[in-house]
């Protein structure tokens, strides 16, 4: 018997930690170090080199030799949300969390996600995360405290973007929650797709407010790179989970189409630099002005969302200089 397992404490489930790797070289050290020192011990690494070509397959097979708890698999470049599948396959975990290679976490971000987990009696927990932005600033909520939701209400707060997000990460699962879901490969803004329907399997869900997942904002990622038409997947996740949400709570209607219009302002954003896609913006704008009163009459709907309708009416060109204003500056 290793020395780790001489530490394992034998209450601990094993919890898979699935990393989909691609071309990330420059950050899987600093990612890879925090998931060692984690304070929970009985884990297991799932890295997934997705084809990369950067040299990032050849450093994960390094990590093997650095912890025995780590496990790598190379395959051909299928996208982010088949690497994740192709890790939860892979994973002999009893619960798994989703890590990205360019972010990082606290070292007790599993050891705290699986305690509410066991407090609450949950097969879901959530925790907060912090935002480190390229130009040095970081956005942290620092909250406190802890409760359960019930689904309804989990995925109400998330239509609102009321704390609780879609993201894949900053979440802990139980691993049998995905025998019925997959991440729609092909596809990104795939956790938009996904979270949803893994939270209408939970009738309550653990809620964290400590932040222990770092989240790197970067301005070349995916919501920030030029715009090209696969982008509009968001759109068609959100009115799949538009859909899907309301055939279990038609009530939700209000916070659904809340979410479909913050959506197509998402993408709008996406779009203001360049002049092509007319048709597709012209689409955009109409749906947003269409449903622009019952978002402003709407009392939970975030004064943001609010504020970016006003600006669209005033007229598009109005709308976009003071957006990419705003860009620049969080941008720098």
């Amino acid at each position: 018997m290793s020395d780790l397992e001489n530490k394992v404490p034998s209450e601990q489930p094993l919890i898979s930690v699935i990393l989909p790797v691609y071309n990330i070289k420059e950050y899987l050290d600093r990612c890879m170090s925090s998931l060692f020192k984690q304070s929970y011990q009985n884990l297991e690494f799932v890295i997934v080199d997705d084809g990369s070509t950067d040299g990032s397959g050849e450093l994960c097979e390094t990590f093997i030799k650095k912890d025995p708890r780590v496990k790598v698999f190379h395959k051909v470049n299928g996208g982010l949300s088949d690497a994740r599948n192709y890790g939860i396959a892979c994973s002999n975990g009893d619960y798994l969390t989703c890590v990205d290679p360019d972010d990082y976490v606290d070292l007790d971000y599993i050891e705290y996600l699986y305690s509410l987990i066991r407090k609450y009696r949950t097969d879901m927990a959530i925790c907060q995360h912090r935002t480190f932005y390229d130009n040095g600033s970081v956005k942290d909520l620092r909250l406190s405290g802890d409760e359960q939701l019930a689904n309804k209400d989990c995925l109400k707060r998330m239509l609102y973007h009321d704390v609780i997000d879609t993201s894949a990460w900053a979440k802990l699962y139980k691993k049998s929650l995905f025998d019925k879901v997959q991440y729609p490969k092909g596809k990104i803004f795939e956790d938009i797709g996904t979270t949803y329907a893994l939270m209408l399997q939970c009738p309550e869900i653990a809620i964290g407010y400590e932040a222990k997942y770092n989240y790197m904002f970067h301005a070349n990622s995916i919501v920030n790179s030029a715009f090209k038409p696969s982008k509009l997947d968001m759109l068609d996740m959100t009115d799949k989970m538009a859909n899907n949400v309301l055939a279990v709570y038609p009530d939700l209607e209000r916070a659904v189409m809340r979410r479909r219009v913050y959506a197509r302002f998402s993408t709008l954003n996406q779009m203001l630099y360049t002049d092509d896609y007319s048709a597709e913006r012209k689409k955009i704008i109409g749906f947003i002005k269409q449903h622009a009163g019952g978002v402003l009459k709407d009392p939970l709907a975030p004064k943001r969302d609010k504020m970016a309708i006003i600006l669209l009416f005033l007229g598009y060109p109005v709308y976009k200089q003071v957006w990419t204003s705003y860009q620049r500056k969080i941008m720098k």
